[in-house]
């Protein structure tokens, strides 16, 4: 077992756990962060994603060791307050999220994109969501959602 420290959706946490135990498993058994759910378990499907340290990572591929200090933030760190961030609400109204299982790795990864690319065309949402699949939506959905996410300027 090795000591790690790292913020979770702005708390600092303090875990013991064996060093390639992987960031996924940490967050669900461990800290009852469920919102990453396990679609693959190999980088492949983008259903575990969450940021850390500002970047779009699989938490599946993470040795919970590599990210020992590193800020993390899960689906459940997206709204602050009891409301939905507006990012999810515009899932909601655009049908973006059916079934569920890919749906908060497709808001963080919408939280990325609209970062970097506050106002995204349609390739950028394209090559931004590039690593998430959905195997409900068609995509459609989840593109417009992502577009008016962008109007409404949810990353200024």
């Amino acid at each position: 077992m090795t000591p790690i420290q790292l913020t979770i959706n702005g708390q600092t946490k303090f875990i013991e756990a064996p060093p390639m135990k992987r960031l996924l498993d940490v967050l669900r058994e461990d800290l009852h962060l469920t919102g990453a759910k396990e679609g693959c378990g190999e980088g492949e499907c983008g259903s575990c994603s969450v940021l850390m340290n500002d970047d779009l990572v699989n938490s599946c591929l993470v040795p919970i060791l590599q990210a020992e200090g590193a800020r993390i933030t899960t689906i459940e760190g997206v709204a602050i307050t009891e409301q939905l961030h507006p990012i999810q609400q515009c899932f909601l109204e655009n049908g973006g999220a059916q079934c569920g299982i890919c749906t908060p790795g497709m808001i963080l990864a919408t939280h990325h994109l609209l970062k970097k690319y506050p106002h995204p065309t349609s390739l950028q949402i394209q090559e931004g969501l590039s690593g998430n699949l959905c195997r409900c939506t068609g995509y459609i959905r989840i593109f417009n959602a992502v577009q008016a996410a962008a109007l409404a300027g949810v990353a200024e």
